[in-house]
């Protein structure tokens, strides 16, 4: 009975069981494991002994962590791509279900950060006088930060920003560019050309170059959907994973070591995906279509945006049962199963409560379809005061 209602729940696939949504559901599950880790390795830093094989350990995990956000572009990078180049569709009403999709669980958050904000003023962002109070929480409403220099008050916004981003000038080159009418070489032409422009950029200015991961989804969209290659072979894509996760090792202050993890992610990310929505059988493949790794995935937006608020109050318990103090790996491989199975109950419940009613419930008369269920998003939570997922 449990396991039926779990799957009632939690179960998003459904009659689309055996295209490429299950392996999409569990690779989302990898990102915001990912994204977990990003923000619990550094939480952890009290616990731990300066200099011993466990700080190398924690210091290496937390930028292959932050990878989770990018996969996370990956996959939206695809699906909206491959919902607008499937068929013609107003602005307007995209942008709707766009907005449906984000807003509902971003703003029940919200709430919550404004209420801790009021009652814990001595750790709130919101800046004193109510004209620049009103300023701020604008701004972060429209999603803002992250585009714009200006400071989250839920970190996740920066990532938020970078989604809606893509969201608004996507459909704006689809139809400027008539892409549609285009042959798809001169579509994947156009991109490669979009993402070498925009590296280069990118090695003499900085900026936003982790963009460019959305058009790795586009690509993977165009090479997917044409079948224009065959899958990379087991170890050639085992090597390039090895490989874009150890491009995260980069200084991501410098341009160069950006790009650099961008171009390894962009391949290894790619490869993976390829894999995943190409060959059925392949271990990728069944690994990703795991169940609870799905289910996790099919939760990952709420997850995103919850967790950051259980991991802090998860680690304030924790001071006080267990004042910090160096301790071995043992205690921290016990504390990333604790604080992982905490952070799931708030988010299964902004899940069951906000976001399958308010942003995954089908019209009346319409089947869910793949569009109504995007992956994001981004991508990105994190406490007021700990290390945005970048």
């Amino acid at each position: 009975m449990i396991a039926e209602w779990m799957r009632s729940k939690f179960e998003l696939s459904r009659h689309m069981s055996n295209g490429n949504v299950r392996p999409m559901e569990g690779l989302r599950g990898l990102a915001i494991f990912l994204v977990f880790i990003a923000h619990f390795s550094p939480m952890m830093d009290a616990w731990i002994q300066p200099g011993t094989a466990l700080a190398k350990f924690a210091w290496i995990v937390l930028p292959i962590g932050r990878a989770g956000v990018d996969l996370f572009f990956v996959l939206s990078g695809y699906l909206i791509y491959g919902s607008l180049i499937g068929r013609a569709q107003p602005f307007v009403p995209f942008m709707k279900r766009r907005v449906q999709r984000i807003y509902p669980v971003f703003l029940a958050i919200f709430a919550v950060y404004l209420f801790l904000s009021w009652r814990f003023p001595g750790e709130s962002k919101i800046p004193s006088g109510m004209p620049d109070a009103l300023a701020y929480i604008g701004a972060n409403v429209l999603l803002l930060p992250g585009m714009l220099p200006i400071k989250p008050l839920m970190s996740a916004a920066w990532s938020l920003s970078y989604e809606f981003f893509y969201y608004l000038t996507i459909p704006v080159l689809v139809g400027a560019f008539a892409l549609r009418a285009k042959s798809v070489h001169w579509r994947l032409g156009f991109f490669v050309a979009i993402v070498l422009v925009g590296a280069l950029v990118s090695l003499r200015y900085g900026g936003y170059v982790r963009l460019l991961m959305f058009i790795a989804g586009v690509l993977l969209y165009e090479v997917t959907h044409h079948r224009l290659f065959r899958a990379a072979p087991g170890a050639v894509l085992a090597v390039a994973l090895v490989l874009g996760f150890v491009s995260t090792q980069t200084l991501e202050e410098d341009p160069v070591g950006m790009v650099v993890r961008l171009a390894g992610l962009f391949v290894a990310f790619f490869l993976l995906c390829h894999t995943c929505f190409t060959v059925p059988d392949s271990v990728f493949t069944r690994f990703f279509s795991w169940t609870p790794l799905r289910w996790l995935g099919n939760f990952s937006y709420s997850y995103y945006l919850a967790h950051g608020l259980a991991l802090k109050t998860g680690f304030t318990v924790l001071r006080k049962v267990v004042p910090p103090h160096p301790q071995g790996p043992g205690f921290y491989v016990v504390m990333m199963a604790v604080m992982f199975c905490w952070t799931l109950v708030p988010s299964v419940f902004v899940f069951l409560f906000v976001e399958r009613p308010f942003s995954l419930a089908p019209k009346r008369g319409v089947k869910k379809s793949v569009d109504a269920q995007p992956p994001v998003d981004p991508e990105s939570v994190s406490l007021a005061n700990a290390p945005a997922a970048d």
